[in-house]
């Protein structure tokens, strides 16, 4: 198999925007006729993520008629996405339930190879890279590269292959695509580009509104509030961060959705929240600041025992292998709000508890 590099060092070094009629064309002419074909998302994909994937696929689908597959590591936990994978039809398999040798071309989508937050084998070639994440390897041995940082959504990227190849974004498609730049950028409130607002703006026209309404207001459990529960209750304050381990989740997903929530505080400016889920310890990080890169902080934070990656004002990270008991949370609690007074260059202080306790009235 060719596997040539046709990078486009355009996206990666965001000097210019590529033709992407010619690209994208010169894409598809090589995936024609190869084989099945693998799309894989990060694990625990979030919409971005699957949005990018079926996009990809619906124009591999038209443009050579090959189907691919839809992969993932790890769940669909945020009950937003559950309801999205089900009332938009995707469908979507564990990679852990492939043979991955049977796949000639295999893509990923929002993620890259050996970033640690998805579940291809690093052995695996790949060939398919579109993501809009910082890269933190040489990507020389991926034939087709576009990663494009300053964009918002991988989806937008997705969005403009669609357009610039004329092929047709049923309602369907144009709902998750819309849902994935709102999501991602929080309603083009957070790190968007100019591309984003153009494909958040003729995608909204065509989507279906009840659709992302059911979406956007899906039905939760108990438990769901016991989670916001308790991430009210362990968050302490340093200054001008918010730090809280919540243990045990029922879905990965929690920790990014409370470090979001929690965001809007009042003097605080970062949230660092952490989780543990099946063994691996999720981190998430959040800042209302456009001027930082928590990206590159949460790598500091996690070198030597975890990876992590992300954008100036949002960011996530894993700690493998890391128990569950409280003795192990709260080391683990205690060395990252270290390291995030290091990596910001501030002095430790004492933390103090989000809570305010009050009394109660006494009913006789």
């Amino acid at each position: 198999m060719d596997t040539g590099n046709l990078s486009l060092a355009g996206c990666e070094v965001n000097s210019f925007e590529p033709n992407l009629s010619d690209s994208v064309g010169e894409l598809i002419e090589w995936v024609r006729g190869k084989g099945k074909i693998l799309i894989v998302c990060h694990d625990n994909p979030d919409p971005d993520s699957i949005a990018a994937a079926v996009a990809l696929r619906h124009l591999f689908l038209v443009k050579t008629g090959q189907d691919a597959v839809l992969a993932y590591g790890g769940v669909i936990g945020r009950s937003e996405n559950r309801k999205m994978v089900e009332l938009l039809e995707i469908t979507l398999v564990p990679i852990s339930e492939l043979d991955l040798q049977q796949f000639a071309v295999t893509c990923m989508v929002d993620t890259q190879p050996q970033t640690g937050n998805n579940s291809l084998p690093e052995e695996q070639q790949v060939h398919v890279v579109v993501d809009h994440h910082l890269s933190k390897r040489n990507l020389d041995d991926v034939h087709w590269v576009d990663v494009r940082e300053h964009y918002g959504a991988s989806a937008t990227i997705l969005y403009e292959y669609l357009s610039q190849q004329e092929v047709p974004i049923n309602t369907k498609l144009a709902t998750i695509l819309f849902y994935a730049i709102k999501s991602e950028t929080q309603d083009l409130g957070r790190e968007w580009s100019k591309a984003d607002r153009e494909a958040y703006l003729k995608l909204l026209p065509i989507s279906n509104n009840r659709i992302l309404f059911d979406i956007i207001h899906p039905q939760v459990s108990r438990n769901y509030f016991s989670t916001f529960h308790a991430a009210i209750e362990h968050a302490k304050i340093y200054g001008e961060f918010l730090v809280f381990n919540i243990g045990e989740v029922e879905n990965p997903d929690l920790v990014a959705e409370l470090a979001d929530f929690l965001l809007p505080l009042q003097e605080v400016q970062y949230v660092l929240a952490m989780g543990w889920y099946a063994g691996t310890q999720i981190l998430s990080m959040r800042t209302m600041k456009s001027d930082v890169q928590l990206g590159l902080i949460i790598q500091d934070i996690v070198a030597g025992i975890g990876t992590a990656g992300g954008h100036g004002m949002v960011a996530g990270g894993q700690v493998r292998s890391i128990g569950s008991d409280c003795q192990a949370q709260q080391k683990l609690e205690q060395l990252l709000t270290e390291r995030l007074f290091k990596a910001f260059s501030v002095d430790p202080v004492e933390g103090k508890s989000l809570l305010q306790v009050r009394g109660r009235c006494q009913v006789a």
